[in-house]
């Protein structure tokens, strides 16, 4: 029973951080379709009021003109004359050009050109004045309240986006929901869980007064906004105290004992990193340069806050039962657990790609894809594993905000010959699962097949209920480009998914969904019966989950700092001789980037440190960044953190996790461990083949296929 007092139906955490972080996702969807908007009010504003034949056009309407101080009527003659008779001034640079002779002609040639011009400008003003009517102003109102609001969000990207974080990352503490290797259970581990959160904030509150105090201020250079130091500087304190509070006094239903050294594990990694950092940056009294670092976080503001959205985006999905239908689709094909996974893998390929990033996916469809595949007769250990690598294959497909990232920190690539790319790496990986997927399969001997022409029939059947979302995102898809000219792309993507998942659950809700299905469906949190309840829910795990990532991307663009600041990516030589020892070299070090930072921070540390060694080794620069996230992936799924397995251990719940271990128990080391090693062979064959093969397909791509089509062309003339 919640005996948390309420008002209006909300909690005071609803009040502190639901509604205004719900305002900051609305304002911030506002910012972006405002911003279409407006290009197509302009374009609306110039065929309306536009005048061709007066060359009146809308952007010298969108404000009141000024009459002109000139003279149109001005006498000549007179003018002329009177500069003739002007005193001579008593300036000394002046006096320099006494002696000059005027000359009458150019004086006047010189009054009529400037009276031309403020005929003309008075011709400008009439003409405007003339097409002034209600209808403009009323008109001009609106364009110019889209102008402003887009503008105020343009320029303050990174209030915004620090405004959420911080509402965020104080509840995602109060909530005990940050990402580490195990959840607090005991008084222990909840003592070794808040003194690290306690030193890791302090920490942060430190170095970011240093850096505002000592450094900003000390250089004597204005501070722009300081606001936002300051709200660094107050976060982190906050965030101490809460910490610290907790400390001396611990959750009251916790078990008392506990092991110390699994205690540890319970340190959130934003901590470690923090604490690591601290480490060497502090040796060398450099105590600004944890904060130095967190600043990065405020300078791609922009790809941060459509992060939001796509958590935002990914929450809202949940809430409704479009995965469950899709799935319909498939169950009466009755396919192996081994087929079924590899079917959900390349469905999860989209949205994870249309949400930016592996772990989103995995946060917001992991439990249900661990729940088909179980369902489906698949052990245990596989649905985790595949509902840790639900999110892992579509990070090369189109539109991923990661790769956009690549692109505008790399002009040596283009988001398109990127995504060229990622197809193939797409191909390789999923084929490669299926295949590994159906080597390790167990006897399957007495299942039941289905029967052509009845699973076609089921199946078509299902289709029926599907049809309504897709029509909708369809509706949404074309409303866009025909009503705001946009089209769903990589750039426009993080505002158009949660617009499409707004109307979804809109739809959804008006269904009514039995509570009964709801709960069978998803158990640990049901799905919200109406609109208002949905949204809320939704935005309060959207809330824990921009918490949790952003300080962990923060403080992992921080390890990267560490990285950077120690010299190691230097030490590489900038021309290790041979193309194929770089290949090596490159691959490994990509991949043990993976292992400890976010994909976010580690682009940003690899796009200045790695990639110019690559380039300068003649690593193909697409190639070298398939292999980079090839390798990225495949750190996500590594030990000693592999991120998307503490997101699936997160989403799937701990007694589902002890049930995996103990289902196991009597099995071979393979089946014991396979959530851990089946996505890592995957992963490491198919960055095998990305890095060789791609190379190879580099440097010969062009003789095979003129060899293939010297083939063809002799094969069928």
């Amino acid at each position: 029973m919640n005996n948390k007092p309420v008002f209006l139906n909300r909690s005071f955490s609803e009040w502190f951080s639901s509604l205004p972080v719900l305002a900051l996702l609305l304002l911030t969807l506002v910012i972006g379709t405002g911003e279409m908007l407006h290009g197509q009010l302009l374009r609306m504003g110039e065929r309306m009021f536009g005048d061709p034949t007066t060359n009146v056009q809308y952007f010298m309407l969108r404000a009141d003109p000024v009459r002109p101080a000139c003279d149109p009527n001005k006498d000549i003659d007179a003018a002329v004359q009177a500069k003739l008779n002007a005193p001579v001034s008593d300036d000394p640079l002046d006096m320099l050009f006494a002696d000059a002779v005027q000359d009458p002609e150019a004086i006047r040639s010189s009054l009529e050109a400037a009276k031309a011009l403020c005929v003309e400008k008075n011709d400008i003003y009439e003409r405007v004045v003339n097409h002034i009517t209600p209808e403009l102003k009323a008109f001009r109102a609106v364009e110019t309240g889209f102008f402003g609001i887009f503008k105020f969000g343009t320029e303050n990207r990174s209030l915004i986006l620090l405004v959420m974080f911080a509402i965020a990352a104080i509840t995602t503490t109060l909530s005990v929901h940050h990402i580490n290797l195990r959840p607090p259970k005991t008084q222990r581990d909840f003592f070794v869980y808040n003194t690290a959160m306690v030193i890791a904030n302090s920490i942060l509150a430190f170095t970011s007064w240093y850096y505002y105090n000592k450094v900003l201020l000390a250089s004597g250079i204005p501070v722009d906004k300081p606001l936002v130091n300051y709200i660094f500087i107050g976060l982190f304190s906050v965030l101490a105290i809460i910490s610290a509070v907790r400390v001396v006094r611990p959750p009251k239903d916790a078990p008392a004992g506990g092991s110390f050294g699994m205690s540890l594990l319970t340190i959130p990694l934003f901590a470690f990193m923090a604490m690591s950092s601290a480490s060497v940056f502090f040796a060398e009294q450099h105590w600004a340069g944890i904060a130095i670092y967190l600043g990065q976080l405020l300078e791609f503001s922009g790809i941060f806050l459509n992060l939001a959205l796509y958590i935002w985006a990914g929450m809202l999905l949940k809430q409704t039962r479009v995965v469950t239908l899709f799935l319909d689709i498939v169950r009466p094909w009755k396919l192996s657990p081994e087929a079924l996974t590899w079917v959900i893998l390349l469905a999860a390929a989209i949205p994870t790609a249309y949400t930016g990033a592996s772990g989103i996916f995995v946060i917001a469809a992991g439990a249900i894809v661990y729940k088909e595949v179980y369902l489906a007769g698949g052990r245990r250990q596989m649905a985790l594993a595949a509902a840790a690598m639900s999110g892992s294959m579509g990070v090369v497909l189109r539109p991923c905000l990661l790769i956009v990232l690549i692109a505008a920190l790399n002009k040596q690539v283009t988001t398109n010959e990127l995504y060229g790319w990622g197809v193939g790496v797409f191909m390789i990986t999923s084929t490669l699962f299926l295949l590994f997927a159906m080597l390790v399969k167990e006897d399957s001997t007495g299942r039941e097949r289905a029967v052509f022409s009845t699973a076609l029939r089921e199946s078509a059947r299902a289709l029926v209920p599907v049809s309504p979302y897709i029509v909708i995102t369809l509706l949404v898809v074309y409303g866009y480009k025909y009503l705001l000219d946009a089209q769903l792309d990589e750039f426009t993507a993080p505002v158009m998914l949660p617009v499409i998942m707004l109307f979804i659950v809109i739809f959804d809700k008006i269904r009514r969904e039995p509570k009964a299905q709801a709960v069978q469906v998803n158990p640990e949190a049901e799905r919200r019966l109406s609109l208002e309840q949905a949204v809320r829910f939704a935005t309060n795990e959207t809330i824990g989950h921009i918490g949790a990532l952003i300080m962990l991307m923060a403080l992992s663009v921080s390890v990267g700092g560490v990285i950077e600041h120690s010299g190691i990516m230097e030490s590489v030589p900038a021309d290790l001789g041979n193309i194929w020892l770089a290949l090596t070299i490159l691959m490994f070090m990509m991949v043990f980037v993976g292992m400890v930072m976010d994909p976010f921070g580690a682009v940003i540390l690899v796009s200045a440190t790695v990639a110019p060694i690559a380039y300068s080794n003649g690593i193909n620069p697409v190639h070298f960044w398939m292999i980079v996230l090839a390798a990225f992936e495949l750190g996500y799924l590594s030990p000693p953190v592999a991120l998307n397995q503490l997101l699936t251990r997160m989403v799937v719940g701990e007694e589902e996790m002890d049930a995996a271990d103990a289902e196991v128990r009597h099995k071979s080391f393979y089946y014991r461990y396979e959530r851990w090693i089946l996505p890592v062979i995957v992963m490491f064959s198919g960055l095998l083949i990305v890095v060789y093969g791609g190379h190879l397909l580099v440097e010969h791509g062009q003789e095979w296929q003129a060899s293939l089509n010297a083939m063809l062309q002799s094969l069928f003339g």
